[in-house]
């Protein structure tokens, strides 16, 4: 998990971030927390936020492909920056990407709501292992919490997403 970046020095006129590609508009209030920037002004309610204290990793997003939980960070930090969503990894008339497919594949959720931040959390993972060992499995998942599953079937769905991702 990186840690969330500096503020950059304050600029007049309008500040944008970009999101899955496309330049947004940056929130007027430079207090606005970036999960709440994307799911309140933005419309994207895939990053869920759970405990709003980084613990649970609910609201993880990619920030220059690297992934952070984005209640800790302020919308403006991403100023100048990469962000991705999970409605960035594939839009809807596409396949699922391949973390999306072996969390399918593998029955990696049960109620869901964790989901969106442990798919995130993997494209990261696999970025930085593209073949990850157990322990790096373990290692890399272990700032996210699910409280339905005994986390078995998302360790599989890593494993099956490293196999998807190498074809």
């Amino acid at each position: 998990m990186s840690p969330a970046p500096r503020a950059g020095p304050h600029r007049k006129g309008l500040r944008r971030l970009k999101v899955n590609g496309v330049a947004q508009p940056a929130p007027a209030d430079p207090r606005r927390l970036l999960s709440d920037h994307l799911r309140h002004d933005l419309g994207l309610t895939g990053t869920h936020v759970g405990c709003e204290h980084g613990v649970c990793g609910c609201c993880t997003v990619l920030f220059d492909g690297a992934p952070v939980r984005s209640c800790l960070m302020l919308a403006v930090q991403a100023e100048g920056h990469d962000v991705t969503t999970i409605e960035g990894l594939a839009a809807s008339d596409e396949p699922l990407h391949p973390v999306q497919q072996a969390f399918h594949e593998c029955h990696g959720l049960q109620c869901g709501f964790c989901t969106p931040g442990f798919v995130m959390l993997v494209v990261g993972l696999l970025h930085e292992h593209p073949d990850p060992t157990p322990e790096q499995v373990d290692e890399g998942i272990s700032g996210n919490l699910c409280r339905c599953t005994g986390y078995a079937s998302i360790r599989r769905a890593v494993r099956r997403a490293a196999e998807l991702t190498q074809k």
